[in-house]
C-alpha cells in the first residue's frame, strides 16, 4: 500500500538520495537548494501552451465564437457596395506636333516614379473631385446627394449656404469612395468608385477619367497662355535692365578712369600689368616678411633662453671657439694646480701664479660669454626691426592692391551684369517667338483604355473574409486574455508551479476531502486517497536525507489554515504506524489546535517545559495510536519567541533523541512571527506546507526567504488541498494524475461534492 502511489518514483528517490538530490532539486548541507530569483519564464514548450489553452478553453472559445457572431452579424447587416473601375494609360511623353520644345511643364522628362506619383496625386486631388461633382451635378440637389448614399445637410440659411454645404458633403463622399490603383509594371492605372448603386459607381468612375484628361489639357493650355503673358512682362523688364546696365558701366569707367584698350574688351585685361606688378611686389615682400618673422621668432627664443638660463649653459657659449680654447687652457691650469697642490702650499709663489692664471681665464671666459649673450640680444633687436619694417611695407601695398582690385571688381561686376542681361534678353525674345507658334497646339499623354461598366456583383462586404478576420481576431483576443490572466495569476496551484516559481522540490501532494469528511476520519481509513497521499509523503521523507527521515522535523507554512497541523499529525501518525516511536509537539504557542485533533487536555505542555515549570515526563501524553506520543501547547505564554530562543529548546531536543525516534513539531506560520525561523534553525529538517491555489507566490517566497535567512534545513514542500479532478500534469518525466483513490471503493452515484481538506 505504501508503494502504490508514491509522489515520485521510489527508484529515483533512492538513487538521488545517494548523490544528495531530491527529484530535480539540489540539496546542500542545509537542505533543498532554493533561490529567491527563480526564473519563472520558461522557454517555448508546446505542451505548456497546450495545457494553458485547455485551462482557459472556455474563455478562448467564447471569445472566438463571440467574434465570429459579431463579425457575421455586422457583415450581413452591411449595405452591399459595388465598385466600378475605369482604366487609364498615362504616358510620360506626349505627341509632338512641332519640333520646337513644348511650352507646357516638362512632365515627359520626369524620371522614375516621381511623375506617376504626381499623376496619382492629381487623380485624388480635391480640385478634380470638385470638377467631377460640378460636371455630373452631384451636389445640385438633395436627390443628387442621395445617389452618393449620404444624408442631405439641414436646409437652413441662405441658398448659397445650402449649396456650399451640399458641395462639401458631396466632396467628402466622393473622395472617401474613390480608389486609384496603379497596375504594377505598367503605365496603366485603375480609377474605381464605390457606391450602393452600380450605375452610379460606373458613371462617377468614368467622370473621373474624362475630367482628368480634360483637366490635363486645360493645364497645358493655361500654362501656354501664362507663358506668353509672363514672357512679355519679362522682356519689357529685361530691356529696361539692359539699358540701365550699359549706362552704369560707362559712367563707372569714366569716373574711375578705367579704359578698355584690350582686344577682348574686358576691364581686367586693361589693368592687368599694373595689377600683376603690385601683386607680385606684395607677394615678394610678404614672403620676406614671413622669413623675417621666422628669424625674429628664432632670435627671440634664443634671447629668452640667454636671458633666463645660466650663462655657461647656453649652446652659443658652449660652441664658441674662443671660449672652448680658454676652457681647455683653464682645465690644463687647474690640473697643474691640483697636481702641485699636493707638494706646495697655496701661498707658495708658483701656486699663487697658477691661481692668478686660472682666475684670469675665468674672467676672459665670462667676458666672452657676456659678449655672446649681448650678440644674441642684438640679433633679436635687428630681427624685430626688420620684421616691423617689412610689415609696414606689406600694409602699405595691401591698401594699394585692395583699392585697385575693388575698382576693378566693381567694373567687372557691371560688365558681367551687362553681358548676362543681354543674353537673357536675347533668350526671352527667342522663347517668345516659339510660344507664339506653338501656344495654340494642345497635346495629351493620357487616354482611356477601358471605360467603367456597372458591376454585376458587389465588391464588399466579403462575408468569408470578414468571418475569417473576425475569427482570427477573436482567437487572438482569447489567447491574449488567457496569457494576461495566467501572467496575473500569482497562486501556486500545481507541483509544477511550486518547482518552477519557487525552485524547491515537492515531496507530497494531499487532495481535497469530500464534503462532510474530516481529516481524522480520512486518516483513519488507511485505504483512502488522503491516507495514501501521506504514505507517499512519508516515503519521500525517508529518502530526503542520507540518514532517512529526519529525527526532528518542523512542519510550518507561510500563513494559517494551509493544512500544516493536519500534515504534522498525519506525518507523525504514519511514522508511528511503521513502528517508530514518534513524539508529536504542538509548537504553535499563539494559536494551538493540535490538542483538539489528538483529543487531550491543554493544561500543561510546551510552554511549561520551555519556561522550566515542568519536565519532559510531566508533559508527554500517550495517544490512541501505538508508538505515538503528544505534547500539547499548554498555557499561552506572553512571549513565545523568547521561549523558543532559550536554551531549553535545545535541551528538550537532545533529551527527546534518547527516548524517541522522531520528533514532529507543528510550528506556527512563518509570516508575521519569529517563532518558526527559530525552531527551523534548531531542528534537523523543515517541511513547508503550501495550500494549492490558496497561497500566493510572494507569500511563499517571503516565508522561504525567512527560513533561508535562519539557516533552516528545508526538505521540501507538501502541496495541500490539491484538486485531483482539475487536471493531470506531467511531472518527473511520467504522465501522472494525482488521484490517490486508486483501489478504493467507487463513490456511490449522487455522492456529495468535495470540499477543501
Amino acid at each position: 500500500m505504501l508503494g502504490d502511489k508514491p509522489f515520485a518514483d521510489e527508484r529515483n528517490l533512492r538513487s538521488d538520495s545517494k548523490s544528495g538530490r531530491i527529484g530535480d532539486t539540489a540539496v546542500n548541507d542545509r537542505g533543498v537548494g532554493w533561490s529567491e530569483d527563480v526564473d519563472d519564464t520558461p522557454g517555448f514548450d508546446l505542451a505548456v501552451y497546450w495545457r494553458l489553452a485547455l485551462k482557459h478553453r472556455i474563455l478562448i472559445l467564447g471569445t472566438f465564437l463571440g467574434a465570429l457572431t459579431i463579425g457575421a452579424s455586422l457583415t450581413l447587416l452591411m449595405t452591399p457596395i459595388y465598385t466600378a473601375e475605369a482604366t487609364l494609360q498615362i504616358d510620360r511623353e506626349s505627341a509632338r506636333v512641332f519640333n520646337a520644345e513644348d511650352v507646357a511643364p516638362r512632365e515627359s522628362m520626369t524620371q522614375g516614379e516621381e511623375f506617376f506619383q504626381t499623376q496619382y496625386g492629381l487623380l485624388r486631388s480635391r480640385s478634380l473631385a470638385e470638377r467631377v461633382i460640378e460636371n455630373l451635378g452631384l451636389a445640385s440637389s438633395d436627390a443628387a446627394l442621395a445617389t452618393l448614399d449620404i444624408e442631405p445637410p439641414p436646409a437652413t440659411g441662405l441658398a448659397a449656404e445650402q449649396a456650399a454645404r451640399r458641395r462639401a458633403a458631396a466632396l467628402e463622399a466622393v473622395q472617401e469612395n474613390l480608389s486609384v490603383s496603379p497596375v504594377r509594371g505598367s503605365r496603366l492605372v485603375a480609377v474605381g468608385f464605390d457606391n450602393p448603386n452600380p450605375v452610379v459607381s460606373a458613371r462617377i468612375a468614368n467622370g473621373f477619367a474624362e475630367n482628368f484628361i480634360q483637366a490635363n489639357l486645360d493645364r497645358k493650355f493655361e500654362s501656354s497662355a501664362y507663358a506668353r503673358q509672363f514672357l512679355e512682362e519679362r522682356i519689357a523688364q529685361t530691356k529696361d535692365r539692359l539699358e540701365s546696365a550699359e549706362r552704369q558701366l560707362v559712367a563707372y569707367a569714366t569716373n574711375q578712369q578705367i579704359v578698355n584698350i584690350s582686344e577682348s574688351g574686358t576691364a581686367a585685361d586693361s589693368i592687368g600689368s599694373t595689377q600683376s606688378l603690385t601683386s607680385n611686389n606684395l607677394v615678394a615682400i610678404n614672403t620676406a616678411l614671413a622669413e623675417a618673422r621666422a628669424a625674429r621668432v628664432a632670435a627671440e627664443e634664443r634671447w629668452r633662453s640667454a636671458r633666463t638660463s645660466a650663462l655657461m649653459t647656453l649652446p652659443e657659449v658652449l660652441q664658441n671657439p674662443a671660449i672652448q680654447r680658454l676652457s681647455e687652457q683653464r682645465a690644463v691650469l687647474s690640473a697643474t694646480y691640483q697636481q702641485k697642490l699636493s707638494v706646495y702650499q697655496p701661498d707658495f709663489p708658483e701656486m699663487v701664479q697658477l691661481k692668478a692664471q686660472i682666475d684670469e681665464a675665468d674672467q676672459q671666459i665670462e667676458a666672452l660669454a657676456n659678449n655672446v649673450r649681448t650678440s644674441i640680444q642684438s640679433q633679436y633687436e635687428i630681427a624685430a626691426r626688420q620684421e616691423r619694417s617689412l610689415q609696414a611695407q606689406v600694409t602699405s601695398l595691401t591698401g594699394d592692391v585692395l583699392d585697385l582690385r575693388g575698382r576693378s571688381i566693381q567694373y567687372n561686376i557691371l560688365q558681367r551684369e551687362l553681358d548676362t542681361t543681354r543674353t537673357l534678353y536675347d533668350g526671352l525674345l527667342q522663347r517668345y517667338k516659339e510660344v507664339s507658334v506653338t501656344g495654340g497646339v494642345t497635346a495629351n499623354n493620357i487616354s482611356i483604355v477601358d471605360r467603367a461598366t456597372p458591376p454585376e456583383k458587389p465588391s464588399k462586404p466579403n462575408l468569408l473574409l470578414n468571418i475569417l478576420l473576425s475569427g482570427l481576431l477573436g482567437l487572438g483576443l482569447g489567447v491574449v486574455a488567457a496569457l494576461v490572466l495566467e501572467a496575473l495569476d500569482e497562486t501556486l496551484a500545481t507541483p509544477d508551479d511550486v518547482e518552477k516559481k519557487l525552485g524547491i522540490a515537492v515531496l507530497g501532494v494531499t487532495p481535497f476531502l469530500e464534503k462532510g469528511e474530516t481529516p481524522l476520519e480520512a486518516l483513519a481509513d488507511i485505504r483512502s486517497g488522503f491516507s495514501e497521499a501521506y504514505y507517499s509523503l512519508r516515503t519521500a521523507l525517508q529518502f530526503s536525507t542520507t540518514d532517512g527521515a529526519p529525527s526532528t522535523l518542523l512542519v510550518t507554512s507561510a500563513r494559517p489554515a494551509e493544512g500544516k497541523s493536519t500534515t504534522a499529525y498525519a506525518t507523525a501518525l504514519n511514522l508511528a504506524r511503521v513502528g517508530k516511536r514518534v513524539l508529536l509537539v504542538d509548537g504553535d504557542l499563539r494559536n494551538p489546535s493540535m490538542h483538539r485533533v489528538v483529543g487531550v487536555e491543554n493544561e500543561r505542555g510546551m510552554s511549561n517545559l520551555l519556561s522550566g515549570s515542568a519536565d519532559l515526563a510531566g508533559v508527554v501524553r500517550p495517544t490512541s495510536q501505538e508508538n505515538l506520543f503528544f505534547i500539547p501547547c499548554g498555557p499561552l505564554p506572553p512571549n513565545p519567541a523568547e521561549l523558543w530562543g532559550g536554551d531549553r529548546l535545545r535541551q528538550f531536543l537532545s533529551e527527546t533523541r534518547n527516548n524517541f525516534d522522531h520528533v514532529v513539531i507543528d510550528g506556527p506560520p512563518v509570516l508575521g512571527f519569529a517563532d518558526s525561523p527559530i525552531l527551523a534553525a534548531a531542528v534537523s529538517g523543515v517541511l513547508f506546507a503550501l495550500e494549492s491555489r490558496g497561497t500566493r507566490r510572494g507569500q511563499a517566497r517571503g516565508a522561504l526567504k525567512r527560513l533561508q535567512v535562519g539557516r533552516a534545513h528545508l526538505l521540501g514542500v507538501v502541496l495541500t488541498k490539491f484538486s485531483t479532478k482539475s487536471a493531470a500534469y506531467n511531472y518527473g518525466g511520467y504522465d501522472y494524475a494525482y488521484d490517490y483513490n486508486y483501489g478504493a471503493q467507487p463513490e456511490a452515484k449522487g455522492g456529495k461534492k468535495g470540499r477543501r481538506g
